[in-house]
């Protein structure tokens, strides 16, 4: 058996796994008390807007696939909220935007993470609000040792905080002090926020009441009333370097809730593998998954250049048809069966050759050729002479493009992760964000900021993803699940933004090929590349573009530079945030997270 950082965790009782330790811990603790694999990630979720603020928080958004026990296929939670009725495309071009910056106010869409996970609690849940709630309001109350990287981020933006964003400068530099890595951190006016919200809600006294009524109290209850209340008003400083007000209201979040829909699918080599639909980025994996039956890719060395290539060039294809053809298909006829067809992708797999494409290949479909001549356009317009070459959106470097020093607000926010398997066979992937304290200031009162998901529209009429008031951002994030032959579940995602679909692209090809457990998957070298347009601000290009980790080795680095790919080598153990967590048909459970940035954990008996 090959090395692994850390076991594949095996049981039968239950699995838990995310993005930070204290997160894994309290989602094991709802198992442990009775509750099930939803009760568990909805506990995971509030305690990670405690402990990892810099990647999401309650305003943020959620989208989640829940997998029932006895169902024969998972179900997509929407909890992506939509702009605002105010967002129109002329309003922002007349606050002087060709562009709508990754912070501030005008990037906010309706909050929608609290709600998806409340639908998720009241509808497949079993403990009551109070006990899911609890661990959560322990940490931001008692405190919670602050991650380096969160003190990093504040200390980075303590003058701008002070200067620009008062609330946020009260809320993460306690007492004017930037706060110190691995000291306890409270964030008392969030446990303030969510007693009261148990307060009112507990005054119903069966325990679906109450979860109603806990989301009366943040759509049209205190929590909207003093968002809406300050939005009036508030002028703040954005990404753009101008000062300008919101246009989300009151009656924005009481209009909206979270909701169901059917999973989109593929079936790649005895696998049916399950993702939400084109108003996130996820059908990009099952496209990929397409395209790569048209290849050698099941002969190849997982860890080898001929790998990293034809993957590589396949992703490309599939993300410039993210940028042409994905959007909420609520406001605009989305050509996904044709985009997920075995024909349309022996067309894209005839384009993989032996050199790294530098050009955007959107395909063209008959009817949207329009949307594909736009996003080579676009893509031509933003693209940028050096390399963007994040892991992560949270490590953006400096690029020719953008100013030698960078405004202080885009130090863009990531993500999380959760997964978990019950004894029951109940299981759920999600993949929470947003909400960012980097991005928008914190709610006087309530402890948490908003959003700024609007930047992933743009503001050109008549392409599926342009600005339109009641419709969904084209998202990055992108929880996963899939069926095995022989009967096993599996859930996964990972944080990352444009790479999340990539990292878990590449994760799952070594599962299905060569045999890996999950622990040895998500330890193998990763890499992903930015040769297309970018979800966030300032949404750059980096034509040919590839990161990859040194672990692959010189030899098939230096056979990839030969091909043509500008290939970025990352620091070692830096490139994705994996997790996954599977139950077999035996009922054996697995559960496998990354050692990468030395936070996430699985847990499990």
């Amino acid at each position: 058996m090959s090395f692994t950082t850390r076991p594949e965790i095996l049981g039968t009782f239950g699995v838990a796994t995310s993005t930070h330790w204290i997160a894994s811990a309290v989602g094991m603790r709802m198992l442990e008390q009775g509750g099930n694999a939803f009760d568990a990630a909805v506990a995971m979720a509030f305690v990670l807007h405690v402990v990892e603020p810099h990647l999401n928080g309650p305003l943020g958004d959620l989208p989640a696939m829940i997998w029932p026990a006895g169902e024969d296929r998972p179900t997509v939670v929407c909890g992506q909220g939509v702009a605002p009725a105010g967002a129109t495309i002329a309003h922002y071009r007349a606050e002087g935007l060709e562009m709508i910056p990754g912070s501030g106010l005008l990037a906010t869409v309706v909050p929608g993470a609290f709600d998806g996970w409340m639908l998720i609690l009241r509808d497949h849940g079993r403990l009551s609000l109070r006990e899911v709630l609890e661990p959560a309001i322990h940490y931001a109350r008692a405190g919670h040792p602050m991650l380096p990287r969160v003190a990093n981020t504040i200390a980075g933006l303590a003058d701008f905080f002070r200067d620009e964003w008062p609330s946020s400068y009260a809320t993460w530099l306690p007492g004017g002090q930037v706060p110190e890595a691995e000291a306890l951190f409270r964030n008392p006016d969030l446990a303030d926020t969510w007693e009261r919200l148990l307060a009112e809600a507990e005054a119903k006294s069966a325990r679906a009441a109450q979860i109603d009524a806990a989301r009366m109290a943040f759509s049209q209850g205190f929590i909207a009333e003093a968002i809406d209340g300050w939005m009036r008003d508030a002028c703040v400083m954005d990404a753009a370097g101008g000062r300008r007000k919101g246009v989300l209201t009151g009656q924005d979040m009481a209009g909206w809730q979270a909701s169901y829909e059917a999973p989109l699918s593929v079936d790649y080599h005895g696998w049916e593998v399950f993702k939400p639909g084109p108003w996130a980025q996820s059908p990009g994996l099952l496209q990929s998954l397409r395209t790569l039956e048209g290849t050698d890719v099941a002969s190849m060395d997982p860890n080898g250049a001929d790998f990293v290539h034809v993957v590589t060039e396949a992703m490309k294809l599939s993300f410039a048809d993210r940028e042409a053809y994905y959007g909420d298909p609520d406001f605009a006829v989305i050509p996904i069966e044709t985009l997920l067809s075995r024909d349309y992708a022996k067309t894209r797999a005839a384009l993989i050759g032996a050199r790294a494409s530098l050009d955007q290949r959107p395909g063209v479909i008959a009817g949207h050729e329009d949307w594909a001549a736009a996003a080579v356009e676009r893509a031509a317009r933003e693209t940028l002479a050096t390399g963007i070459g994040a892991g992560e959106p949270t490590m953006a470097h400096l690029t020719e493009k953008q100013p030698t020093k960078k405004h202080p607000t885009e130090k863009r926010g990531d993500t999380v992760h959760i997964d978990v398997i019950d004894r029951w066979g109940n299981a759920i992937s999600a993949t929470p964000s947003g909400g960012w304290l980097q991005s928008s200031p914190v709610v006087p009162g309530l402890g948490m900021p908003l959003n700024s998901r609007a930047q992933m529209f743009w503001l050109d009429e008549g392409l599926a993803t342009s600005l339109k008031p009641g419709a969904r951002p084209r998202t990055t994030l992108s929880p996963s699940m899939a069926a095995r032959p022989g009967g096993a579940r599996l859930a996964f995602g990972t944080p990352g933004g444009d790479q999340q679909d990539q990292w878990q692209l590449i994760f799952l090809l070594r599962l299905v090929h060569s045999g890996a457990n999950l622990q040895q998957a998500i330890d193998a070298p990763l890499f992903h590349t930015t040769s297309f347009q970018a979800s966030f601000y300032p949404r750059g290009v980096n034509p040919g573009h590839l990161m990859v980790e040194p672990a692959l080795g010189e030899a098939a680095i230096a056979d990839l530079r030969a091909r043509g790919h500008r290939v970025e080598v990352a620091e070692p153990w830096t490139v994705g945030r994996l997790t996954a967590a599977q139950r077999d048909a035996s009922g054996l459970m697995r559960a496998a997270a990354t050692p990468r940035l030395m936070q996430a954990y699985a847990v499990g008996r």
